[in-house]
């Protein structure tokens, strides 16, 4: 484990685009949170407060066309360009301050939301060219590390910030990082060719020809819907990384009502849950790199399935110490499929597919946990708690017996 990390670090690419991620991750963090807030302190409503997430999520449903941009143009320079933008995207929140505004607030977050997609595909495809084969389960490890210690950090740096000097002070703050991004991919020194180069041919006594004609957007993003899904192999871990996530979503719907009835906690005790969560998933990253080259990737993500299952059931139980046991074991199992997903799609890809096959995978992987949040919330209100809590498990256990099955043929 510390061998392949200490690897990754070593390399100077990976510590620039690592510190990016970091940067940039800590200022959304801190925005979601403070967004909700914002629009609660300015309306009054707790349902446009929760309208926040659905920012986030609405973009990823177009995940695969968004994505195919990332396969059309240099990636590096789309990076520098998109975080840039939304930089100055994020200064026309400095502008919200009565309930009548709050709009531009949804507005800015929506168009926070695609933009992601947009990076979060480019990044993939990038960074597969720029690290080893055999490193990528550790870089993408120490990715998943860095976006959960942003989770525990970013959150009440980003409420702190907003009690004392209100929204705008962290629409500003988010908007520095989305710069500070932009800045470090633009330091990365990475080569790339993309497919219309690739194409062309020199002529005998002339100028290089024109490419040829690029399809229709749809049929690019076509192609790479019928790759991913045509894989066995990533459709598999694919779709076992969605259900960890609409498990997952179901399972956190449910935690009040967990500290509320099973060990009569104040919802205050949640705090004590989600940096021991965050902990078990710092833990998974940096041994994930380790683990992949050791077992099978079906086996690795049915291991972490089962192990989440198992700490979902924990919290199932009225006994503290057991809950606290499998609050963790929820965060050292919850990043498997989702680190041996990311890492497989950049293996078996070909270069001029990633970017849209990677936002096919990302849509697939975290656009149900939408749904899974409504569904959850519903359950909750008209079961016992204990109910969704089997749910999850059963749906964890099952992705994982189905990886297992398709491993055995």
């Amino acid at each position: 484990m510390a061998w392949g990390t200490v690897k990754v670090l070593r390399d100077r690419n990976a510590r620039i685009y690592l510190g990016g991620v970091i940067v940039s991750g800590f200022g959304n963090t801190a925005m979601s949170l403070a967004a909700g807030i914002w629009i609660k302190t300015l309306t009054g409503s707790n349902s446009l407060a929760a309208l926040v997430a659905c920012c986030a999520w609405l973009p990823s449903l177009a995940g695969p066309a968004i994505g195919t941009l990332a396969d059309r143009v240099r990636r590096r320079p789309l990076l520098v360009l998109t975080n840039l933008v939304l930089a100055v995207v994020m200064t026309a929140p400095l502008a919200v301050r009565t309930g009548g505004t709050v709009w531009v607030l949804f507005v800015v977050l929506t168009l926070v939301g695609a933009g992601s997609v947009l990076t979060d595909a480019a990044e993939t495809a990038l960074m597969a060219a720029a690290v080893p084969e055999r490193l990528r389960g550790d870089f993408n490890g120490l990715v998943r590390t860095a976006i959960e210690s942003m989770k525990l950090l970013a959150p009440p740096a980003g409420a702190g910030l907003f009690a004392a000097l209100g929204g705008p002070s962290v629409a500003l703050l988010d908007a520095i990082t989305f710069a500070l991004a932009g800045v470090a991919f633009a330091l990365l020194r990475i080569t790339e060719i993309t497919e219309a180069e690739k194409t062309r041919e020199p002529v005998a006594d002339g100028p290089m020809e024109t490419p040829p004609g690029r399809a229709a957007w749809w049929t690019e993003t076509a192609a790479g819907i019928r790759f991913l899904c045509g894989h066995p192999l990533l459709r598999g871990l694919v779709l076992a990384a969605g259900a960890a996530m609409v498990a997952s979503s179901l399972s956190s719907t449910a935690t009040f009502a967990m500290l509320d009835a099973g060990l009569h906690r104040s919802p205050a005790f949640a705090g004590v849950l989600t940096p021991l969560q965050g902990l078990g998933s710092v833990v998974a990253g940096l041994a994930a790199g380790s683990l992949l080259r050791r077992v099978p990737e079906r086996a690795f993500v049915a291991a972490g399935l089962l192990l989440f299952a198992l700490g979902v059931l924990a919290r199932a139980t009225p006994f503290l110490p057991v809950v606290l046991v499998g609050q963790l074991a929820v965060g050292l199992g919850l990043p498997c499929p989702l680190i041996a997903a990311m890492t497989a799609v950049q293996r078996e890809t070909p270069p001029e597919f990633l970017g849209r096959v990677a936002a096919t995978a990302s849509t697939m992987m975290f656009a149900p946990t939408g749904l899974a949040l409504l569904v959850g919330s519903g359950l909750v209100a008209g079961f016992d708690y204990r109910v969704q809590l089997v749910a999850a498990a059963a749906l964890g256990l099952s992705a994982a017996a189905g990886l297992l099955r398709g491993s055995a043929r």
